[in-house]
């Protein structure tokens, strides 16, 4: 399903952003500690939104199958392998979400 590769583009992004202004609060921390706050709670919020997405591509899954049994073999495979990479991905956005709170 075409959309759900769309919403998997989607949740890339928000896991690089989420990553991006973590980052950012980590530099900025000492010297700017209002922006590194700001930023840090940016990042939390691609974080939601990444989540977001994700129980939407769920649901869209489980709908399809209700409507039409289990998706091809095929469909299974890439939805699990991208689906592990985004796990990594989100691992370590809280990385950095980790050190910037325990700084």
């Amino acid at each position: 399903m075409k959309i759900i590769q769309v919403l998997s583009d989607y949740i890339d992004d928000e896991i690089d952003d989420a990553i991006k202004y973590a980052k950012m609060a980590l530099e900025y921390r000492d010297d700017y500690p209002a922006l590194a706050e700001a930023v840090y709670k940016i990042s939390d919020e691609e974080m939601k939104h990444m989540a977001i997405l994700h129980s939407q591509v769920t649901a869209m899954i489980d709908m399809y199958r209700k409507k039409n049994g289990d998706p091809p073999e095929s469909m299974k495979m890439l939805y699990e392998i991208m689906h592990r990479k985004q796990i990594e991905h989100a691992a370590e956005a809280k990385a950095y979400q980790s050190m910037y709170k325990e700084g």
